[in-house]
Parts: C-alpha cells; sequence; structure tokens
C-alpha cells in the first residue's frame, strides 16, 4: 500500500489516481479515504489527479497513541502534500476533514493551494460558548464519547441513520451505504475515534478561515443533523472573503454520498470546467 512515514514514525496511507492538476481529499469522522472514491472516480475520469488519505488513527494509516488533534492532522496533510510535491492543488475536506483543511491552510499558507472547498465542514466551532451562542453544548459531545467507550460497534451503526438522513421520512438511503459507514468507523482505532470528538468539537477555526486567501466553495445542507448549518457554514462563508456558499434544501450531513452526482457537478463547475461526460 502507498504510504507516507511522518518524522514521529506514524504511517499515512493514501490512495492516488488519474493524472492532472491535484484535488486533495481530507475525510471525515470516522470515516477514511473511501469516503470519497465517488468524488475521486468522477473527477479521475475528468482529467484531475485525484489524492485521499486515511488519517492517522484511522483507515489503514497508524494507529499511534499520540497526535489526535488539529494542528497534527493538518500537518500530516503538509507533510503528504510536499512529499508529493503538489502544486496549484484543489483542497476538499468534509466535516471535520473541513477544519484540516482549513487548519492546514492557517498553519501552512497557500503556495500549493489554488482553491479549497469545505463540504459539511465543522468551522469556525462546533460546541457552545460565551463567543458561539449557536453551538452545540458540550453535553451533547460528551455523550458522544460516552457512547464510543460503551459500544463503539452499536453506536456506529445507529449514527449512520442521522448522518445520511435515514432518519428522516421517505428516506431512500441504503442498508449497503449505512453498512459502509460502519465498515470504515470500524477501521478506525477506539483511541483516535474518541480522541477526535474533542478536535472536531473543540477546536476553533475562526482564525485560520480569515487566512484562507483562495476562491472556496462551501457546501452544506440545512437538515444537516451531525454539524447544524446555522454554526458552521453560514458562519464560515461569512469569515472567508469572497467564498461562495451553495445550500442543499432538505440535505444530511454526508452529502458527498447521498447527493454525490450534484457535489461532483457543483464542484466541476468551480473548479473551472463544465459537466460533461467523461471522455
Amino acid at each position: 500500500m502507498p504510504t507516507i512515514t511522518i518524522k514521529d514514525g506514524t504511517r499515512i496511507y493514501y490512495k492516488d489516481w488519474g493524472t492532472g492538476q491535484p484535488v486533495v481529499f481530507s475525510h471525515g469522522w470516522p470515516l477514511s479515504a473511501d469516503a470519497f472514491e465517488d468524488q475521486m472516480m468522477f473527477l479521475a475520469d475528468r482529467g484531475y489527479r485525484c489524492i485521499a488519505h486515511d488519517r492517522r488513527g484511522h483507515g489503514r494509516s497508524s494507529q499511534p497513541w499520540n497526535g489526535n488533534d488539529m494542528d497534527t492532522y493538518a500537518d500530516d496533510l503538509a507533510a503528504l502534500v510536499e512529499k508529493l510535491d503538489l502544486k496549484d492543488a484543489i483542497h476538499v475536506g468534509h466535516s471535520t476533514g473541513g477544519g484540516e483543511v482549513t487548519r492546514y491552510i492557517g498553519r501552512h499558507g497557500t503556495k500549493r493551494v489554488a482553491k479549497a472547498v469545505l463540504i459539511s465542514a465543522i468551522p469556525p466551532l462546533m460546541v457552545k460558548t460565551k463567543d458561539n451562542p449557536g453551538g452545540l453544548p458540550i453535553e451533547a459531545f460528551d455523550e458522544l464519547r460516552s457512547d464510543v467507550r460503551k459500544d463503539r460497534a452499536q453506536f456506529f451503526k445507529d449514527l449512520g441513520a442521522p448522518f445520511y438522513g435515514a432518519n428522516r421520512p421517505g428516506a431512500t438511503v441504503s442498508q449497503g451505504l449505512r453498512d459502509f459507514f460502519w465498515l470504515q468507523g470500524m477501521q478506525c482505532g477506539l483511541k483516535a475515534a474518541y480522541d477526535c470528538i474533542k478536535v472536531f468539537s473543540e477546536t476553533d477555526l475562526t482564525e485560520d478561515l480569515k487566512r484562507i486567501d483562495v476562491p472556496t466553495l462551501i457546501l452544506h445542507g440545512d437538515d444537516d443533523q451531525i454539524v447544524p448549518i446555522g454554526a458552521s457554514a453560514l458562519q464560515s462563508s461569512k469569515i472567508v472573503k469572497g467564498a461562495t456558499l451553495k445550500i442543499y434544501k432538505g440535505a444530511p450531513h454526508g452529502i458527498p454520498s447521498v447527493l454525490k452526482d450534484r457535489i461532483n457537478e457543483d464542484m466541476l463547475e468551480f473548479f473551472g470546467q463544465s459537466a460533461q461526460a467523461a471522455a
């Protein structure tokens, strides 16, 4: 398997499909690079080089005890970009991965970055604080931590429903997709799964958003039960200068899967091409 080794010895797995301008994908919690295969295949067919890694502790990457924090996630991403010598890259992040992309730009700048896409992303801050009254109470995240430690397997079985909106009237989400979510979640180590809850809920990315100086597309469903749009995309789109916000009415959190055709076409248009059939 293709991997890079980070300075602390952690091995980061990645997949690298196609040729052309690089598009780098950062996945959500508790998933892996596999969550972006619909986007990767679509874009690789249209002349892009698509790279997606498994975050440390997730998927096929190493499961170190330390380093489950947003700064390290961003530095791991920077190490991958530098190892592959990616330039003029488009960075796409879903959920926690949107936070990873945002912190990567905040820490490492945009010298190698052409554009950014934040999908159902966690910035600027998920937890409710004095300065962030629209966030979710800390008790909600404490409950997540408790559920992960009590019975992670069943918790991920249950979480797939609100993640993809399968618990909404008239939903047509397949059992296969929910099983795929569970499979990816169970590949994530318990320590990483537990620690990452603090990362995605309590990391304040406001200042990082202010440092984004490349064209940015923000995509979010207004029925996102995991990362509510009010404290995330609606705020981020005001902070990132010149950001384009597209709201999917009635859409859930896992839109790269349940609305993959719309997501793919909207990204391709943002990249500067018209949606067209693969040659």
